[in-house]
Parts: C-alpha cells; sequence; structure tokens
C-alpha cells in the first residue's frame, strides 16, 4: 500500500505550487502598499470577473452565503417571503435564505442532472400557490406567505435548465437568483435567446463561491455577485459595507461582508488559468465518460446537448455507495459525497415538517451518489486507476439484481 500512489479527491498543492511566483508577486503588492480593504486590487477583479461572465456589474463579497444573501435582498426579497430552491445543495443556498429573513421551500430534482426539476416548480406553482387578484402576488397557500424568488442551484458545475424556470419566473412574477457557487465558467444554450449563456448572467442576479476547493478558489473565503441591475448592484455594494456608500453615511443597516483585496489580487491572477483549467476538467470527465460506458453497475453523471458543464464535481451513481468508497480509500484514492442529507431531511429544518419521501428523487440518489477525483492535474493514467478500482469491487461482488441496479425514478 505505501508504494501506491495516493490519487486525492482534490490537489490544490500542486495548483498553487504553479502558481507561487504570481501568487507571491500579488501578497508583495499588497504588502508594498498596505491596500488591505477594497481599492484597485478589489475592483480589477470585479472587473475582470464580470467581462468573464458577460455582465454588467461584479460585486465581491466575503463568502458565497453572503453572495446569495446579498442578492436576495436587493432584488427585492422581503421578511416573511418564500423562497424556492432544491433539497440537494449545500445548506449555504438555504442559510442565506433564511438570513435574509425569507422561508426556504423545495422542489425536487431532475433525475439526469440533479438539477431543480422545471416541471416539478411548475407542479408547486400551479397546486401550491394561488395568485392574489387585490395585490398581484403569488400567495402560498398553506403557508398564506408570499412566493416571491426561486434559486436554480447550477450543480456540480452545469448549469440548470434555464429557459423554462425563467418562463414561469416572468409568468408569476418571481425573482430568480442563481446559485452559481459551482459552475465558473459554465454555459447553457438559451433556445429563447439563440445563444451561449454563461452561469452567471441569466437571471436577476447570481451567486459565486471563491471557497478555496472550487473552480475559481481563492486562499481562503470570498465569494461574489453577478448582475445586470444598476440599483441592485449599488444595493448590494452598501450591504456589504455596513449599510454605507460614502464613509460614515449609512443609508441602511448592513453587514460587514466585504471582499478582502489580498483574495481579490489572488482572483485575479488565477482568473487568467481559469478557462484551461475548465478544458482540464472537461477532457477528464470524457476520459471518465468513455472508460465507464463499458462498466455495468455505474451510472456516470448525464450532461445535456444544451449545456456545457465545467466539471466542478465528477458525480456516479452506484450500488453500495459506501463500500465502493471504502474501497476506494483502502486503495489509496480519495472520494467525496455530495450530499448524504437531503436538506428538507436536516436537523436544522425540522421545523419544515417535511417528512422522508417528500422529494423523492432527491431521497433516493442521496444514499447512491459518489464524487470522484476531480482537478486539472488529474492525469489519464489515474483516471484508469480510479475506474479500474471501481470495477474491482464490483467484479468481486455477485451481481446485483436489475431492480438493485441505480434506475431512474418514474416522472
Amino acid at each position: 500500500m505505501s508504494n501506491i500512489e495516493q490519487i486525492p479527491f482534490l490537489d490544490l498543492i500542486s495548483l498553487h505550487k504553479d502558481l507561487e511566483p504570481e501568487l507571491l508577486s500579488t501578497l508583495q503588492d499588497i504588502l508594498h502598499t498596505a491596500g488591505f480593504v477594497g481599492g484597485p486590487k478589489v475592483d480589477e477583479f470585479e472587473r475582470e470577473f464580470s467581462k468573464f461572465c458577460g455582465v454588467s456589474h461584479c460585486i465581491g463579497v466575503a463568502s458565497g452565503t453572503d453572495a446569495v444573501r446579498f442578492a436576495l435582498t436587493a432584488c427585492g426579497v422581503m421578511p416573511g417571503d418564500v423562497v424556492v430552491t432544491v433539497p440537494h445543495t449545500f445548506i449555504a443556498t438555504t442559510e442565506a435564505i433564511s438570513q435574509a429573513g425569507a422561508r426556504p421551500d423545495f422542489v425536487d430534482i431532475d433525475e439526469r442532472t440533479y438539477c431543480m426539476d422545471p416541471r416539478k416548480l411548475e407542479q408547486y406553482l400551479v397546486h401550491q400557490c394561488t395568485m392574489d387578484a387585490k395585490t398581484g402576488k403569488l400567495i402560498h397557500r398553506k403557508l398564506q406567505a408570499p412566493v416571491t424568488a426561486v434559486v436554480p442551484v447550477h450543480i456540480y458545475g452545469q448549469t440548470a435548465d434555464m429557459d423554462p424556470i425563467l418562463d414561469l419566473a416572468g409568468k408569476y412574477n418571481l425573482i430568480v437568483i442563481e446559485d452559481a457557487c459551482q459552475a465558473h465558467g459554465a454555459e447553457y444554450f438559451s433556445k429563447k435567446a439563440n445563444a451561449w449563456r454563461k452561469a452567471g448572467s441569466m437571471g436577476h442576479a447570481a451567486a459565486f463561491s471563491f471557497y478555496p476547493g472550487k473552480n475559481l478558489g481563492a486562499c481562503g473565503e470570498a465569494g461574489a455577485v453577478t448582475t445586470n441591475n444598476e440599483a441592485a448592484a449599488r444595493t448590494m455594494r452598501m450591504l456589504r459595507d455596513h449599510g454605507q456608500a460614502q464613509k460614515y453615511y449609512h443609508q441602511l443597516e448592513g453587514y460587514n461582508g466585504r471582499l478582502d483585496a489580498l483574495q481579490a489580487g489572488f482572483l485575479t491572477t488565477k482568473l487568467r488559468h481559469l478557462a484551461d483549467w475548465n478544458r482540464q476538467r472537461q477532457q477528464a470527465a470524457r476520459r471518465y465518460d468513455q472508460a465507464f460506458t463499458e462498466l455495468e453497475g455505474v451510472v456516470a453523471p448525464f450532461c445535456p446537448d444544451s449545456v456545457r458543464s465545467v466539471h466542478h464535481l465528477y458525480v456516479i451513481r452506484v450500488h453500495n455507495r459506501d463500500a465502493v468508497q471504502k474501497h476506494l480509500a483502502k486503495s489509496g484514492i480519495g472520494t467525496g459525497i455530495h450530499y448524504p442529507v437531503p436538506l428538507h431531511l436536516q436537523e436544522a429544518y425540522r421545523h419544515l415538517q417535511y417528512p422522508a419521501g417528500s422529494f423523492p428523487v432527491c431521497e433516493r440518489i442521496a444514499s447512491e451518489i459518489l464524487s470522484l477525483p476531480m482537478y486539472p492535474q488529474l492525469r489519464a493514467d489515474q483516471i484508469r486507476r480510479v475506474v479500474g478500482e471501481v470495477a474491482t469491487f464490483l467484479s468481486s461482488r455477485q451481481r446485483p439484481t436489475t431492480a438493485e441496479q441505480p434506475q431512474p425514478v418514474a416522472l
């Protein structure tokens, strides 16, 4: 075992060694100018990232959680509102909704993409809500609260099916905040616009996380909001800085949610490499895909023709997932599970009173998903070894029956 090369789930050390001269130069610039908060480094990153996403404004903030929260507030979500999202995401999505004073609610995900299912969203809006004739607001019948926003999550590096979601949002006057925290550079072909659109450019605003393990990661915590709405951008700039547009003149109560200059500088440096890194991830995913086509008992990721995924994660579904993960660990291969417990079944959301079985697709995949190693430096021989170890485990067990293998849920 000691002579076997370890394949980490994520390799941030190699990436930063390659960039060390550039990153140290950025650090020296900050130290020599003492421009630690705000200033030209933040301005430069905001300018470059807005250009990358194809939007007018980028607002750098302290985290992806802040990004979702500030976007919701600035775009008009009020305390007591209902915001619809999916239960298959990291809890930061719903934490931000709650922190904005709203109540998170859920619709199930698509069986193949694991993103929000537009058909389930439509069913939710039609059957659980009603339009108030006096106010023109959509009201949740049971909760007797206005439904004002939807947060589709671009999960694992690919976008949700945005055309029908945006159509529904337009019909019901809903704010759309993209959770693009895992989709830096992902693209969606909009038939409506007859054009490819970048993640972060389609909703009223979009939230990005630059947590170190993301496709574009800081060397610490960082986030950003992208938008084409000038008024919302102006409000978010105040929200991140204690509600002030001018020092000591506070137009509203805000937060300390600023992006610091050092992280902004690091992100600008890394942004120059992001397109190449994403292409390397796409190449690694194709190698995985090709290898898994010949292996029964594994459901490989599905990417529609309308999506160009940047493969933040490479997630398979497999019977007896926990045993497969243990086998890979013994073989020196790191893995992850994103996410083992759907949000509606978390202790933190017991008060929402969703019993098991409420979102069957999400609950089914939660016991089957396994995230394999994925990063730009992942080599072809490492991918062959990962797939080979999965195959070794499956062949060592009695082949499951058709009923035991991961199957799509009947919709």
